[in-house]
């Protein structure tokens, strides 16, 4: 049996047993949820939002109730290339294309780049949902590991030296689970390799605005484009942590090479992302709201992530141990013995709260030490008896 089939048999059976179990807890009354990756919707711009819905009702209503173009409105792919000027990237709209979400950007590339056999790399944890998608194909995963800098980048070109890669998919700012950030070194390396061994970066961005601090990594499309590279960094990011995940409004920014066959793998998929909601965003984006909010949840998010840190270091400090995150909506963290957190699972939810364990964000050598913390929804007061209840499960 293939390595893909493992994988496959791997994501389907953590899927029904845990995670859908979890999400259905994760909702009962009284449960602390820490688990999913969801934004706080407190924290969503109501008042923004609803200007940009009249907007488009009163100047726009034709265009978002209409079909549109495949790779997106020319409004909102004019305004993405701004977006992407204040993250350092020069882009222009017909190298974007829209889609549902980062989600769907994931599903559209691996789809258009796999082939039978063909091998894509993934850090060691890694987004699960990328695991999904790759599970569905015929290609072979192989992973690579990672520390407090992100991937380790040494390790990946070792393995270049006896295998020939087709792609390597990663979160490198704030990354989902870990929280942790490649670094500017290993980012140029890793572009370096991907330009020497001619194989592709996905470059999956749906955090990096959130930074608690004011310091900055460049891209790696950036950095490619800095070193003269155009083709092999695909660079993918969405409004969903940003402002609303309900609008399922995300972009890609494509080589060239790569522009017709996702747009081909777009149209059969769907046609084209929701008129109305990309005409919504582009509204928005009209009115000068996005970096105030921005600041607003990178704030929030600081403040509630401190917290936490704090409350696990006061009362957990002697079991478990984890990175400071520096921007983000997780925090990784690993017991200092050994420990299986899926069986401990069943224990906390008995508590009344719920965490996703770690094994699930590996496509092997899962690390049953490992977790998975969200501080995003809950308040500072439910991160405090949150932890108090992870104690007393213990």
């Amino acid at each position: 049996m293939s390595k893909s089939n493992h994988l496959a048999d791997r994501i389907q059976q953590l899927q029904p047993s845990a995670i859908r179990e979890l999400l259905k807890h994760s909702k009962m009354p009284g449960v602390i949820s820490l688990a999913g990756g969801i934004p706080s919707g407190e924290l969503f711009d109501k008042e923004g939002l609803i200007q940009a819905t009249q907007l488009v009702v009163e100047e726009n209503f034709g265009e978002a109730f209409q079909y549109g173009l495949t790779e997106g409105t020319v409004e909102l792919r004019d305004h993405l290339v701004g977006l992407c000027k204040s993250r350092g990237i020069d882009t222009t709209a017909d190298r974007l294309l829209v889609t549902s979400g980062s989600q769907q950007a994931l599903d559209l590339l691996i789809r258009s780049l796999a082939n039978p056999g063909d091998v894509f790399v993934v850090e060691r944890p890694t987004y699960l949902a990328t695991l999904q998608i790759l599970s569905l194909t015929n290609a072979t995963v192989q992973s690579v590991g990672s520390d407090a800098d992100g991937m380790l980048v040494d390790e990946l070109e070792t393995l270049l030296h006896t295998t020939r890669i087709k792609a390597v998919y990663i979160v490198p700012t704030f990354g989902n689970p870990s929280g942790t950030t490649l670094s500017a070194e290993r980012r140029e390396k890793l572009v370096k390799l991907a330009i020497k061994h001619d194989f592709v970066i996905i470059e999956d961005d749906p955090y990096g605005a959130i930074s608690f601090t004011e310091e900055r990594q460049k891209t790696l499309i950036q950095t490619a484009a800095e070193l003269g590279d155009h083709d092999s960094v695909v660079y993918t990011s969405t409004f969903s942590k940003i402002l609303a995940p309900g609008l399922r409004v995300g972009w890609i920014i494509l080589p060239e090479w790569m522009k017709q066959k996702v747009a081909i793998v777009k149209q059969a998929t769907d046609l084209h992302a929701n008129s109305f909601t990309q005409s919504l965003v582009a509204a928005y984006l009209t009115l000068n709201r996005l970096d105030p909010q921005i600041a607003l949840i990178r704030d929030a998010y600081k403040q509630k992530c401190l917290a936490l840190s704090r409350f696990l270091k006061e009362e957990l400090g002697d079991h478990i141990t984890f990175n400071q995150p520096q921007g983000g909506m997780f925090l990784w963290a690993q017991f200092r013995y050994d420990f299986d957190t899926t069986k401990w699972l069943k224990q906390t939810l008995e508590k009344g709260v719920v965490y996703v364990p770690g094994e699930f964000f590996f496509s092997d050598n899962a690390d049953k030490k490992t977790l998975r913390f969200s501080y995003a929804t809950a308040t500072e007061e439910q991160l405090y008896e949150a932890v108090k209840r992870l104690k007393s499960a213990l």
